[in-house]
């Protein structure tokens, strides 16, 4: 079977009744989507491989938990990745240089995966701009805010400490952020 002719969809079908070829042909997909996102968390090459490959791993285990009106695969594996890359970072209990946080140190800059089908690269290329530039349009303390939360995996108590910033505030500015970036993108449908 030629697995890279299939979508992602079929591909995590495809995992979910264990046809290891479904999930190199992901891997070769979203590896360095993967280990990108994971590499700007952790900052550190060897724990984003580890980090890539237990991703992978969980795929193999979870794909059957994996539904397609929820988010499309690319969003699910970078959930996944972003929640092994926050296990990561609190069980080294990592705390962050507060000095000059923005969000373009901080976030993702992954680049698309040199897929077979050159419409979905320029389909996620575009998603990928239309987020950035949707972020570009929040005010900066909720950028920063956002960014420390979901790129750096730290908890609100933690970017509180970390921007000298109450509590409440710290709470309000990502919740005022993800409903203006929700407003923004609402008319993209981005999973």
């Amino acid at each position: 079977m030629d697995y890279s002719k299939l979508d992602d969809q079929n591909l995590i079908a495809l995992i979910a009744r264990s046809h290891s070829g479904a999930v190199s042909e992901l891997f070769t997909r979203y590896s360095r989507l993967v280990y990108s996102l994971a590499l700007k968390m952790v900052s550190e090459p060897t724990d984003a491989e580890e980090i890539t490959l237990d991703v992978f791993v969980r795929v193999w285990q979870k794909a059957h938990t994996y539904h397609a009106e929820q988010a499309r695969v690319s969003t699910w594996l970078v959930s996944i990745t972003r929640h092994r890359a926050i296990d990561r970072l609190r069980r080294q209990n990592v705390r962050f240089d507060q000095s000059s946080l923005s969000w373009a140190e901080i976030a993702p800059q992954a680049e698309p995966q040199a897929q077979s089908n050159p419409e979905q690269t320029t389909e996620l290329m575009m998603r990928q701009e239309r987020v950035r530039s949707a972020v570009a349009q929040l005010p900066l303390d909720q950028q920063e805010a956002l960014a420390l939360a979901y790129f750096k995996g730290q908890s609100h108590r933690e970017i509180a400490e970390i921007l000298g910033q109450p509590l409440g505030t710290v709470k309000s500015r990502i919740r005022m952020a993800m409903q203006k970036l929700r407003q923004l993108l609402q008319d993209e449908q981005i999973d």
